[in-house]
């Protein structure tokens, strides 16, 4: 949880309490602030939880990245000795170790928008 979503849930909570305040003494400035302030609170709190989504993709994309960095260095290494012999084999084992990643990426990107899509629906509700 970061900044914005706790600055949102509380923006919230004291936004209710104002429009209950508003109408317990029948003033609709005060209620409509309130209504405001709720309004305002449920959009920060949802940049904070897009923020939090969107950083741990990010963090996730990074470490799959290095580690994929590091299999193609070992793998690089183990056949240096058979570049003369083998430099095909060495560039097929490149190539798809490079498709390999790309389809494990897209498939953790596809995951992370149904996830998003299947909460996001699921708040409707």
């Amino acid at each position: 949880m970061n900044f914005d979503e706790i600055k949102g849930k509380t923006q919230s909570v004291f936004g209710k309490a104002e429009e209950a305040v508003g109408e317990a003494v029948g003033s609709q400035n005060l209620s409509n602030a309130g209504a405001e302030d709720r309004v305002k609170g449920a959009a920060t709190e949802t940049w904070g939880n897009a923020k939090d989504a969107v950083g741990n993709a990010k963090d996730s994309a990074a470490t799959h990245a290095s580690n994929a960095r590091a299999e193609t260095s070992y793998e690089a290494g183990r056949a240096d000795g058979h570049l003369e012999s083998g430099t095909g084999s060495l560039r097929d084992r490149i190539v798809s170790g490079s498709e390999h990643f790309k389809d494990t990426m897209n498939a953790k990107i596809d995951n992370f928008k149904a996830e998003h899509d299947a909460k996001h629906t699921n708040d409707r509700v």
